[in-house]
């Protein structure tokens, strides 16, 4: 069975309702970043998210190709992440949409190296005829974090995050969100395939 990281690392993945404290390693990704309001169909966000999925299943599939990748094994691709702020805003306002700036990401598996990222984007643009110079290889150790799967539509997450900060209030941590860490959301559901109100959707904040 191909490795699901969903699964295999279900503190991190985990759809519960309750928040939790969790510790992030540092993980590498696809990534792109961008501005303005993520709902505008011919935005910046909506061109960036097709080209994150058509580097990760190039690299997912490269072992049906003459390439391959050290120590490579199957796995799912994962979800669709998200790193969201706002500039001059303490946290963020969903009520000024164009205010956004974000960074887009896929989580990759440890094994694929910046030399297999930079074959994939080299692939991908002859196959696709695209520019994917806006695509890169991000590091990111996002360190100590409380999170919590918010059920429901994008524009009511305040619910968790008002329950999230609640349940720091109980413990000796507090909100760290800053130019460097920031609002995290993993996508859990399909928006194409699922009813906003049963979207499901992980808020990850860095705490200190």
């Amino acid at each position: 069975m191909p490795y699901d990281f969903k699964k295999e690392l279900k503190e991190l993945y985990s759809t519960s309702t309750k928040p939790r404290i969790v510790h992030v390693d540092k993980t590498n990704y696809i990534a792109i970043k961008g501005k303005g309001n993520p709902n505008d169909q011919d935005g910046e966000y909506q061109r960036a998210i097709p080209k994150l999925y058509q580097i990760a299943y190039t690299l997912r599939m490269s072992y049906k190709t003459d390439y391959k990748i050290k120590d490579f094994f199957e796995y799912v691709v994962p979800p669709l992440e998200g790193f969201w702020w706002q500039e001059g805003i303490n946290g963020y306002d969903v009520t000024k949409k164009d205010l956004f700036s974000w960074i887009s990401l896929i989580r990759l598996p440890d094994f694929i190296t910046l030399e297999d990222f930079n074959w994939a984007k080299q692939q991908a643009t002859i196959k696709n005829n695209k520019n994917y110079d806006d695509v890169e290889f991000l590091t990111y150790d996002e360190g100590l974090c409380v999170q919590c799967c918010h059920i429901g539509p994008f524009d009511n997450e305040f619910e968790t995050v008002k329950k999230m900060n609640e349940y720091l209030d109980t413990t000796p941590y507090n909100i760290d969100l800053s130019p460097f860490r920031h609002h995290h959301e993993i996508y859990i559901s399909d928006p194409r395939k699922t009813s906003i109100n049963k979207l499901k959707t992980i808020i990850r904040h860095p705490i200190k």
